[in-house]
């Protein structure tokens, strides 16, 4: 999966619209976030490590690295 399907479906499962978020982000951050900027940086695959954590924080999750394997 990508981070734009993943992202997406968790708005979906959290009945959340791209437009609410974008809202929300500009809200936590003061910085603007509009619904197309979202759509863009998730098509292009350039949203930010610090963007994934603040959506996950707005959605209710946290964002952390698992181990799958032994480290080679």
């Amino acid at each position: 999966m990508s981070v734009r399907s993943d992202i997406k479906t968790l708005l979906a499962e959290n009945d959340i619209s791209i437009t609410s978020l974008a809202k929300k982000l500009s809200e936590k951050t003061g910085k603007y976030y509009s619904q197309s900027n979202i759509s863009q940086k998730l098509m292009r695959q350039t949203l930010k490590y610090e963007e994934a954590k603040l959506i996950g924080e707005i959605l209710g999750y946290e964002l952390k690295f698992v181990r799958v394997k032994p480290y080679i």
